[in-house]
């Protein structure tokens, strides 16, 4: 049996909506270069209230939103207003800098379930200039076993022979999963993992993991075996271990105090670096870093 250490997320809010931080965690600040997972929801908001994140800024990392009820819309300072939904991916690339918001589509109220995501870039792209990209179309690979069976949607990286389209620039993965039963998947041996259950009641290699728990698995492992009695879903993320020291502060990716220090300083300025959103939303102020002397 694997030994696998199971992790549990820390409650949070972000605007209207409730998330439960699966990373950074304390054992585990990254897993391969994922650095940062919310899970948004389970909420079912009522008529007249919405899933609004108000424009603000990053740098040194990319976003990755997956939903899997619900619909939001993203603006972003290079001009971009893209809706995403279920089985779509909205990849944003922050580089040196980018402004973005997430905003409901229309306050009729309804159910907002999904995953935000960060991958920390590396030091090779960081500085790189900023991009979006909409994925409507993704890959999917079926997996089956005498006892079970289970379908993976992949949204960045390669998993079970077929591979995304979205941008990656570390060796990562990320794959919705839905299974009923008992199934094997391939690991890459080079990949830490995390196996986050999103519904239902899931084992891996015999361990339960219940709602809203989470496990860890090493690199050395090139597959594991998903149990459920009914119908599950997991997120699995992953990928090379990350080598670069980071920096993390507010939305924020560096290698040290005095680079967020001077983005802050910048996005509170109003400096070219975090240009606007074509938001009606405010954009968002906050006080600076503790350490931050100016």
């Amino acid at each position: 049996m694997t030994e696998l250490e199971l992790l549990t997320a820390r409650a949070s809010q972000v605007g209207s909506l409730p998330v439960a931080r699966v990373l950074p965690s304390r054992p585990h600040r990254t897993v391969g270069a994922w650095c940062f997972a919310d899970l948004m929801g389970p909420v079912d908001l009522p008529a007249g209230e919405g899933a609004d994140v108000a424009p603000h800024p990053h740098c040194g990392l990319q976003t990755v939103t997956w939903l899997f009820a619900g619909e939001i819309l993203h603006r972003d300072s290079l001009g971009s207003e893209q809706v995403i939904r279920p089985g779509q991916c909205n990849l944003m690339t922050a580089g040196h800098g980018v402004a973005h918001s997430e905003e409901s589509v229309s306050r009729a109220g309804g159910r907002v379930h999904g995953i935000q995501l960060w991958a920390a870039q590396p030091s090779a792209t960081r500085d790189g200039g900023a991009e979006f990209e909409h994925h409507a179309d993704l890959p999917r690979v079926s997996l089956s076993g005498p006892r079970g069976k289970a379908e993976a949607t992949v949204f960045v990286g390669g998993f079970a022979g077929v591979e995304s389209p979205a941008r990656r620039d570390w060796e990562i993965v990320g794959a919705e999963v839905q299974l009923r039963g008992s199934v094997d998947i391939p690991l890459v041996a080079t990949h830490e993992r995390l196996v986050v259950v999103i519904d239902g009641s899931v084992a891996v290699d015999g361990t339960a993991i219940a709602p809203g728990a989470h496990a860890y698995l090493p690199p050395g492992l090139d597959g594991a075996t998903l149990e459920a009695a009914d119908d599950a879903r997991v997120v699995l993320l992953g990928g090379v271990p990350f080598p670069e020291e980071l920096t993390m502060w507010w939305n924020f990716v560096a290698r040290s105090r005095e680079e967020i220090g001077e983005a802050w300083q910048q996005w509170s300025e109003g400096d070219s670096r975090f240009p606007s959103v074509a938001s009606p939303l405010p954009r968002t102020e906050v006080a600076p870093p503790a350490w931050f002397s100016g």
